[in-house]
Protein backbone atom coordinates (compact mmCIF):
# COMPACT_ATOMS: atom_id res chain seq x y z
CA UNK A 1 0.00 0.00 0.00
CA UNK A 2 1.46 3.50 -0.79
CA UNK A 3 1.94 6.23 1.93
CA UNK A 4 -0.12 9.29 1.22
CA UNK A 5 1.09 12.47 4.15
CA UNK A 6 -1.88 13.91 5.37
CA UNK A 7 -1.68 17.31 7.03
CA UNK A 8 -4.49 18.92 9.10
CA UNK A 9 -5.40 22.65 8.12
CA UNK A 10 -8.42 22.49 10.05
CA UNK A 11 -8.09 20.80 13.76
CA UNK A 12 -11.93 20.50 14.36
CA UNK A 13 -11.06 17.46 12.06
CA UNK A 14 -9.46 15.70 15.09
CA UNK A 15 -13.04 15.86 16.60
CA UNK A 16 -15.48 15.26 13.94
CA UNK A 17 -12.96 12.29 12.57
CA UNK A 18 -9.78 12.39 10.97
CA UNK A 19 -10.44 11.34 7.17
CA UNK A 20 -10.80 7.47 7.33
CA UNK A 21 -12.67 4.83 5.64
CA UNK A 22 -16.23 4.27 7.59
CA UNK A 23 -16.03 0.22 6.87
CA UNK A 24 -13.97 -2.55 6.11
CA UNK A 25 -14.76 -2.64 3.09
CA UNK A 26 -15.39 1.18 1.98
CA UNK A 27 -13.71 2.34 -1.71
CA UNK A 28 -13.32 6.50 -0.11
CA UNK A 29 -12.68 8.12 2.12
CA UNK A 30 -15.86 10.75 3.52
CA UNK A 31 -15.27 14.53 3.75
CA UNK A 32 -16.05 16.91 5.95
CA UNK A 33 -17.22 20.37 5.49
CA UNK A 34 -15.13 22.59 7.34
CA UNK A 35 -16.86 25.48 6.95
CA UNK A 36 -17.14 28.60 9.75
CA UNK A 37 -21.52 28.26 9.17
CA UNK A 38 -24.15 26.42 7.26
CA UNK A 39 -24.50 27.18 4.16
CA UNK A 40 -27.05 27.08 1.98
CA UNK A 41 -26.48 26.26 -1.83
CA UNK A 42 -29.38 26.80 -3.89
CA UNK A 43 -30.75 24.99 -6.99
CA UNK A 44 -28.85 26.13 -10.43
CA UNK A 45 -26.79 28.39 -7.88
CA UNK A 46 -22.84 28.28 -9.28
CA UNK A 47 -21.41 25.92 -7.10
CA UNK A 48 -19.60 26.55 -4.10
CA UNK A 49 -15.78 25.83 -3.11
CA UNK A 50 -15.80 24.36 0.20
CA UNK A 51 -12.64 23.33 2.27
CA UNK A 52 -12.24 19.34 3.34
CA UNK A 53 -9.60 20.87 6.11
CA UNK A 54 -6.36 18.92 4.75
CA UNK A 55 -4.13 19.04 2.40
CA UNK A 56 -2.50 15.40 1.15
CA UNK A 57 0.75 14.32 -0.54
CA UNK A 58 0.85 11.56 -2.51
CA UNK A 59 4.23 11.90 -4.42
CA UNK A 60 3.54 8.88 -6.61
CA UNK A 61 3.35 9.23 -10.20
CA UNK A 62 0.80 6.04 -10.50
CA UNK A 63 -1.54 7.75 -7.42
CA UNK A 64 -4.46 10.22 -8.09
CA UNK A 65 -7.21 10.90 -6.27
CA UNK A 66 -11.21 11.41 -7.30
CA UNK A 67 -13.36 13.25 -5.33
CA UNK A 68 -17.04 12.15 -5.66
CA UNK A 69 -20.34 12.81 -4.09
CA UNK A 70 -21.56 10.87 -1.66
CA UNK A 71 -24.28 8.47 -3.36
CA UNK A 72 -26.92 9.28 -0.69
CA UNK A 73 -26.79 13.00 -0.77
CA UNK A 74 -26.39 12.81 -4.50
CA UNK A 75 -29.56 10.66 -4.87
CA UNK A 76 -32.00 11.58 -2.46
CA UNK A 77 -30.73 15.89 -2.19
CA UNK A 78 -28.88 16.43 -5.30
CA UNK A 79 -25.66 17.54 -4.17
CA UNK A 80 -23.11 16.94 -6.61
CA UNK A 81 -19.91 18.31 -7.63
CA UNK A 82 -19.72 20.88 -9.86
CA UNK A 83 -17.25 19.61 -11.97
CA UNK A 84 -18.39 16.25 -11.74
CA UNK A 85 -15.30 14.61 -10.40
CA UNK A 86 -12.59 16.43 -9.11
CA UNK A 87 -9.52 15.12 -9.64
CA UNK A 88 -6.48 15.46 -7.47
CA UNK A 89 -2.76 15.25 -9.09
CA UNK A 90 -0.04 13.14 -6.71
CA UNK A 91 1.93 16.26 -6.65
CA UNK A 92 -0.66 19.02 -5.19
CA UNK A 93 -0.29 19.89 -1.76
CA UNK A 94 -2.59 22.72 -1.13
CA UNK A 95 -5.51 22.37 0.29
CA UNK A 96 -8.21 19.72 -0.83
CA UNK A 97 -11.31 21.57 -1.89
CA UNK A 98 -14.80 20.49 -3.16
CA UNK A 99 -16.77 22.56 -5.43
CA UNK A 100 -20.41 21.87 -3.98
CA UNK A 101 -23.33 22.19 -6.38
CA UNK A 102 -27.45 21.70 -5.89
CA UNK A 103 -28.20 20.07 -9.49
CA UNK A 104 -32.22 20.35 -8.72
CA UNK A 105 -34.53 22.57 -10.26
CA UNK A 106 -36.22 25.71 -9.92
CA UNK A 107 -39.09 25.70 -7.25
CA UNK A 108 -37.09 22.97 -5.21
CA UNK A 109 -35.36 23.78 -1.80
CA UNK A 110 -31.96 24.52 -0.84
CA UNK A 111 -29.70 21.99 -0.26
CA UNK A 112 -28.36 23.17 3.50
CA UNK A 113 -24.58 22.12 4.59
CA UNK A 114 -23.30 22.92 8.38
CA UNK A 115 -19.72 22.46 9.79
CA UNK A 116 -18.57 19.40 10.07
CA UNK A 117 -21.27 17.55 7.97
CA UNK A 118 -20.11 14.66 5.49
CA UNK A 119 -20.56 15.75 1.71
CA UNK A 120 -18.10 14.32 -0.18
CA UNK A 121 -15.62 11.41 -0.79
CA UNK A 122 -12.43 11.24 -1.79
CA UNK A 123 -10.82 7.74 -3.70
CA UNK A 124 -7.72 6.59 -4.43
CA UNK A 125 -7.09 5.28 -8.20
CA UNK A 126 -4.06 4.00 -9.75
CA UNK A 127 -2.95 5.80 -12.63
CA UNK A 128 -0.96 4.32 -15.91
CA UNK A 129 1.33 6.82 -17.78
CA UNK A 130 1.93 5.18 -21.14
CA UNK A 131 4.92 5.97 -23.55
CA UNK A 132 3.24 7.15 -26.59
CA UNK A 133 4.78 6.47 -29.88
CA UNK A 134 3.15 8.46 -32.96
CA UNK A 135 2.02 6.98 -36.00
CA UNK A 136 0.57 7.38 -39.32
CA UNK A 137 -1.46 4.33 -39.00
CA UNK A 138 -1.75 2.01 -36.56
CA UNK A 139 -0.27 -1.41 -36.43
CA UNK A 140 -3.13 -3.60 -36.23
CA UNK A 141 -6.86 -3.25 -37.26
CA UNK A 142 -9.69 -3.03 -34.01
CA UNK A 143 -13.28 -4.85 -34.38
CA UNK A 144 -15.00 -1.78 -34.09
CA UNK A 145 -12.64 0.74 -35.77
CA UNK A 146 -13.49 4.55 -35.70
CA UNK A 147 -17.00 4.23 -35.04
CA UNK A 148 -18.55 5.71 -31.44
CA UNK A 149 -21.88 7.31 -30.38
CA UNK A 150 -23.92 4.01 -30.67
CA UNK A 151 -22.24 2.30 -33.17
CA UNK A 152 -21.68 -0.98 -31.92
CA UNK A 153 -25.29 -0.98 -31.89
CA UNK A 154 -26.33 -1.23 -28.11
CA UNK A 155 -28.33 1.59 -26.20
Amino acid sequence: MPAVELKILDERLRGWGLPRYQSAMAAAIDLHACLEAPVELAPGAPPALISAGFALHMADPGLAALVLPRSGLGHRQGLVMGNLVGLIDPDYTGPIMVSAWNRNGPGTPPIRLAPGDRFAQLLFVPVLRPDFAVVEEFTAPSERGAGGFGSTGHR
